[in-house]
This record gives structure tokens, sequence and C-alpha cells, in this order.
């Protein structure tokens, strides 16, 4: 392939981000039928989504709707989201994703020298966005396996423009608790963005929740992103938005793509926002879930983090990437670790009852031939 191109080196210097294995490509791949393959590799809604976002999507489809230009401002959905969030409408601002809106951070942010800092154990998309701008990420040891925030406050040096926190954090599902990280928002200067992830909030014990609208109001450096794409079940229309009280969603504006959030998306996402009894069931199902796998995976001797969150992170061993294979053979997807400087360790989505069975099943007969191999 040419590198003729006059491209920035810091551009070319990025690994691109490598998300779960779609149902398609494996059925491609083994010639296998797509409606036989288990996927739970990225962390969605095995519920699919909720009969409130279906039909105001049926409701929105229409030619007239189609061809036109969705609502640039999202005027239905976020004063839809600043209704159930009690604060103003100016304070949000929508995305093509919660991921979106990370990029749009560091481009009104971040410029060659300045900086972004994250915890070990990421969701890799902080260091492209970062290195996308020619900043410099940062990287700060976790405590075991949980973010250490003494240690990333201390990392904030002039040149630190944004700090990324997320929780309960990908891929290990712990959490950040209220006092620790309110105490470490007291030590970050006010010219500093803390973005906070919660892309997995509704899955979240509510006694392990942060309060995280409740700091936005008190301080306007924190910028906190959530998502429809996982307890909402809205994966494949791309829709989130973040919440800031300050400049940022004006900033953000500025060079925010035109038509970034499609209208059947931006009508789903309104359809479904204040859809609790749904969430109530995802959240109730997922408990369930997790408790199965994190059962399961102590009948199997295997080390696991105990989760807040719809995904089990789990230690395999050396053969990690061998049992990741024969579940592939099987038409199973989970998702290696490798790639978040676990190699020995899976994630593992939590499904229904039906579908954790069928992985666990074929995860203790797999595990048996390896060992005997």
């Amino acid at each position: 392939m040419s590198d003729n191109l006059s491209a920035p080196s810091y551009i070319r210097g990025i690994e691109p981000y490598k998300a779960g294995k779609p149902i398609s490509e494996l059925a491609r791949e083994k010639g296998l039928q797509p409606e036989n393959i288990l996927k739970l590799a990225s962390n969605e809604n095995p519920l699919g989504a909720p009969e409130s976002a279906l039909q105001a999507v049926r409701e929105a489809a229409t030619a007239h709707n189609v061809a036109l230009y969705p609502d640039g401002n999202a005027y239905n959905l976020k004063h839809a989201i600043a209704k159930r969030l009690g604060v103003p409408a100016e304070w949000i601002i929508v995305g093509n994703g919660s991921d979106e809106l990370m990029g749009l951070t560091c481009e009104a942010l971040l410029e060659p020298g300045a900086k972004s800092v994250y915890s070990q154990f990421y969701f890799s998309v902080y260091r492209i966005d970062t290195l996308a701008c020619g900043g410099t990420p940062v990287e700060v040891p976790a405590k075991g396996f949980a973010i250490d925030l003494d240690a990333i406050a201390k990392a904030v040096t002039p040149e630190v423009r944004v700090v990324f926190l997320t929780t309960p954090n990908n891929p290990t599902g712990l959490t950040i608790s209220q006092a620790d990280f309110e105490a470490f928002l007291g030590k970050i200067p006010p010219s500093v963005t803390v973005v906070l992830d919660e892309a997995y909030r509704e899955f979240v014990p509510e006694e392990d929740r942060i309060d995280s609208i409740a700091l936005v109001k008190k301080y306007p450096n924190l910028f906190v992103t959530r998502t429809f794409s996982k307890a909402y079940g809205l994966a494949g229309l791309r829709v989130g938005f973040g919440v800031n009280s300050s400049e940022l969603p004006e900033l953000v504006n500025r060079i925010r793509p035109p038509f970034n959030c499609n209208t059947l998306a931006q009508a789903a996402a309104a359809g479904c926002v204040n859809d609790q009894a749904f969430l109530d069931r995802v959240y109730e199902m997922n408990r369930s879930g997790v408790k199965q796998l994190e059962d399961g995976f102590s009948s199997l001797n295997l080390e696991f983090v105990p989760t807040k969150s719809n995904f089990v992170l789990v230690h395999i061993g050396p053969k990690a990437a061998e049992l990741n294979q024969a579940l592939l053979d099987r038409g199973i997807i989970i998702r290696p670790c490798a790639s978040f400087g676990l190699p020995e360790w899976i994630r593992v989505s939590v499904g229904t009852a039906d579908q954790n069975e069928r992985f666990l099943a074929a995860l203790k007969e797999l595990l048996a031939k390896l060992s005997a191999a």
C-alpha cells in the first residue's frame, strides 16, 4: 500500500480501534447461519430495543422524514433528556454515540503538546482520540484492577487538558465511589475537563452509582457522557449524549458535524428515554445473568473480577487466545482482552439465561480439552 500521502506522523502511529467481531463476519468466515451464532462480545442488550423506541422509529420512518435532513440540534431529544435529568437543555450535547462526543471533546481542547490522562485498562478510544489531535496520552497504572484516583490526580500537570474516567470501568466492571470521585474533583484544576464515561450506568446497583448530575451542577469542568447503546438497546442506531454546565457544549457544537445524529436515532432515543419499566427489566435480567456467569466461573475454578456492569472479566491463562478461537469455531463470540493489556483474560457480556448456559457449557468442555492437550 502506498504511503505517499502527507499525513501527520501522529495519525500514522494510531492503531485502529478493534471492535467485537460482528455476527455477519463470523458467519462468512465459518459458513455458519447467523441465527445460530451467539455474540457475547460487545456488551449489547440481549433483550434488544424496547417497544417504546421501535414504535417511535416506525412513526418517524416515513418517506418524507427520511428524505429530509435530521434536526441538527436534536431539539426534541435534548429537551427530553434535560427534563429527565433536571438540567437546562443548553447543557446537553447529542452525539453519534457517546464515543463521538469524547472525540469532539479532544478536538475542542487538545493540540500538539497537550495531554490527556486515563487509567490502565481503558476504553482504547481515549488514546485514539488524543493521538488524533496530536496530543499526548498519559496512561496511569491501576491499583490492582481499580482506577487509582490519587495517582491520576498527581499525573495532572500543566500540559493536561482532559482526564478520562469510566464507572463502571470497561473491561473490569469496577465502579468509583461517590466520595472518592468528589474528593478527586476537588483536586483537579478548573481548567482541566474531567470526562466521566457512564456508558454502563444503568446496570449499576443504585447504592453504587455516582450522583453525577448533581456534581455537574457543582463542577463546571465535569463532562458526563451516557449512551443509548447499552441498557436502552439502541447500539445499531448510534446515539449518546453528554452533560456539562459550562461552555463545553458550545465549543463542541462549533466543530460537531452538522447532522451527526440521524432522524430515526433521535426518535428512538426520545421515545424510550423515560421507559423506566424497560430499564428495570434490563437491570433485573442483568443481575441474574451476572450471578449465573460468576457462579459458573467459580464452579470451574476460574478467577474473575466481581462486576457491577453487564460483562465479566475472567482469567483463562496462557491459552486464552486458543480458547477464543475454539469458541469462534462453535459460533460463540466473546472479547479477548489482549488489546486491554490482559492477554490471559477474556471479557464476556451478560446474555439471557439460555445464552449464558450455552456459553458456560461450551467453556467447560473446551477448557477440559485445552488442559488435556
